[in-house]
């Protein structure tokens, strides 16, 4: 298999960070990239989860309210089906 020289962008912290860690596993940069690219070809994705590491302000709120029904069920009206949320919705909106 031939090999091609690819020439990429990267932080410099970045690189030195990831070098270090490479040379622990006794590899450098370029077999560590390589390492990765095939098993994104074997996956057929990127091998890894990736996400934020902090939900957005959206979610947060999202979440407090969730607590906040869960803490306190008196305070929010529960309906036995969706039929019975909609038509209280439809009457509300007369």
């Amino acid at each position: 298999m031939s090999k091609v020289s690819t020439s990429i962008s990267i932080d410099s912290d970045v690189k030195a960070k990831a070098q270090a860690l490479f040379a622990d596993f006794g590899m450098d940069l370029s077999t560590a990239i390589n390492i990765f690219l095939r098993q994104a070809i074997r996956e057929n994705a990127i091998p890894f989860v990736i996400q934020r590491e902090d939900p957005n302000a959206d979610t947060i709120a999202a979440i407090k309210e969730r607590d906040e029904m869960l803490s306190h069920p008196e305070k929010y009206k529960r309906y036995s089906s969706f039929r019975e949320f909609m038509k209280e919705e439809e009457e509300a909106d007369v």
